[in-house]
């Protein structure tokens, strides 16, 4: 069984809960304020981790109180952070979060993410059959030097291209299995999608990224399901009917659970309908890294 390695972000989120999102300039009335470990790639890891790959965490801390509380809360999630360095100067990463009926805006202040350097990826030794994950809430020619160390050691590269920015083709051509959601995909297809669009628009747009030939592209739809091209043929995995109650994590929940069923072996495809499984499970709770669920909760929404 291979390992699963992610290098990303350390976020503590600040989440406030409200009956509508406000317009710009507009004050709205709060119904309660919470703090939930969370960042991208520690909610990748503790997915991962939870449902029971052996994972590993490459990121930063700042020296303070919400340093101290993520990494109590990680280790005690099974997350190994030998490779979690700590920055005396300089804060630890947080994400302002405000949630109005199941939906979100983010806001995230990198803090100590910034600093996650290409020495600090060039750290652990992979091997064939692990898997490399990271996402871009860390600088992007750090993700570059550990996908090509993750290649060079012959493990499988994920990428989750959020939140959206431009990044070199050179960067692409190095993962495998690229993980994103139709306003990333729209943003680096420059092309506008909506919710509503039908599959055809979303493989259309897929195919105008500068991918690698061999590239697996996976498009989170929400309640719609995951659309996946593998090769030239496109395959719609649907979407579960639950009652979202906060969707923050969700997208990371499917990462992880795809990188550890990956690592243990799973077909592309079954990999995918267990990661869409235990994402469906994960909106159904507050906070983003606390949502995660266990591999036996998963488990039993499939035989369902």
């Amino acid at each position: 069984m291979g390992r699963v390695f992610v290098a990303g972000s350390i976020n503590m989120d600040v989440v406030a809960t409200a009956d509508r999102h406000p317009k710009v300039g507009e004050t709205v009335a709060g119904q309660s304020v919470h703090y939930f470990p969370g960042g991208k790639g520690a909610n990748q890891a503790v997915a991962a981790a939870k449902l029971g790959a052996s994972t590993a965490l490459i990121g930063r801390l700042g020296a303070d109180a919400f340093g101290q509380q993520l990494r109590t809360f990680l280790a005690a999630e099974g997350v190994d952070l030998t490779l979690v360095k700590d920055n005396k100067d300089i804060h630890t990463g947080t994400a302002i979060i405000t949630v109005a009926d199941a939906d979100n805006t983010i806001v995230v202040v990198p803090g100590a993410n910034a600093y996650v350097s290409t020495e600090d990826v060039a750290a652990p030794v992979l091997a064939q059959g692990d898997i490399a994950v990271s996402q871009f809430e860390i600088p992007l020619p750090t993700i570059s030097a550990f996908f090509k160390r993750a290649r060079a050691a012959g493990a499988t590269t994920i990428l989750n291209p959020a939140p959206a920015m431009a990044c070199d083709p050179d960067l692409l051509e190095l993962v495998d299995v690229l993980v994103l959601n139709e306003t990333e995909l729209g943003f680096l297809a420059i092309t506008e999608l909506g919710d509503d669009d039908p599959p055809a628009r979303f493989v259309e747009a897929a195919t105008r990224l500068q991918a690698g030939a061999n590239t697996i592209i996976c498009v989170t739809l929400g309640k719609r399901g995951v659309l996946a091209l593998v090769g030239c043929e496109a395959s719609m995995i649907a979407g579960r009917a639950v009652k979202a109650v906060d969707t923050t994590g969700a997208g990371d929940c499917f990462v992880g659970a795809l990188a550890a069923q990956l690592a243990g072996g799973a077909a592309i495809h079954d990999a995918l309908a267990y990661a869409n499984a235990a994402a469906s499970i994960s909106v159904q709770r507050m906070g983003a890294a606390p949502s995660m669920p266990t591999d036996a909760e998963v488990s039993a929404v499939l035989r369902s």
